[in-house]
């Protein structure tokens, strides 16, 4: 009997051995999502409360310091480019042929109608800079065994100071989140899926954002192709790029 209490003792203590940390999670995802440098060709679908649109573009990138994107299609759009470096942004028009630039709340406006906003673009910072994390359960979603975490953001500067996340036990990539004002109102949703294996990451191919504060059913942010770890011309990252 008394070998029995021990084992049972030592059951509960051995599966907290077997859960991994916040910080550990933090870690193994960012490991998966976060790259030195990418080359992305991707379609946005905005499905807006009257109409729904499609937007193409290639954007080139390197860590969370330097993006240049050009937009593809639709012709109202195609020529548009936009150049980010580190906390700054710039976007050229050619219908006007002027360059703006973007700064201070303006970075929280939509990103041409969609449930994105230009901050939201910008940000490909490692989870494990901004946050702390702590495991508070886990749950099923879309048949995947996930760990929930909860994130407090480090300091006011972030974005999102409070997120919500579903991350895949196996796959280490977040499947769902939820992103949190201060206060604690629900500002966004986002679902990630057609998680693919690539280059000995897993990534996800489809990500579908919702505004929770606009109409409409949300943004399909759909990557079409990706290139990881490429060497990209220096050049690409300068303001005369944007009138080329």
């Amino acid at each position: 009997m008394k070998r029995f209490a021990l084992i049972i003792f030592f059951i509960p203590a051995f599966i907290r051995a077997q859960e991994p940390t916040g910080k550990e999670i933090l870690e193994r995802i960012d490991k998966n999502m976060a790259y030195k440098s990418a080359i992305t060709t991707s379609k946005m679908v905005i499905h807006g409360s009257r109409q729904t649109r499609t937007i193409e573009a290639k954007t080139w990138g390197i860590g969370d310091e330097k993006a240049f994107t050009e937009y593809l299609a639709p012709a109202r759009e195609k020529g548009t480019k936009m150049l980010k470096l580190e906390d700054q942004l710039w976007i050229y028009s050619p219908g006007s042929d002027r360059t703006i630039q973007i700064s201070g709340h303006m970075l929280r406006q939509s990103l041409m109608g969609s449930d994105l906003s230009y901050e939201d673009m910008m940000d490909n910072n490692e989870m494990i800079e901004d946050y702390h994390a702590t495991v508070i359960g886990s749950e099923v979603f879309e048949e995947r065994d996930c760990w929930i975490v909860e994130l407090q953001a480090k300091t006011a500067e972030v974005n999102y100071q409070i997120r919500k996340i579903w991350v895949d036990k196996i796959r280490y990539i977040p499947l769902k989140e939820e992103l949190f004002a201060k206060s604690g109102k629900l500002l966004k949703r986002m679902e990630l899926s057609n998680i693919t294996k690539i280059d000995n990451r897993w990534f996800p191919k489809k990500m579908i954002f919702k505004d929770m504060l606009k109409r409409g059913d949300g943004t399909e942010f759909i990557i079409e192709s990706i290139q990881f770890n490429v060497n990209i011309p220096e050049y690409i990252f300068s303001k005369a790029s944007l009138k080329k």
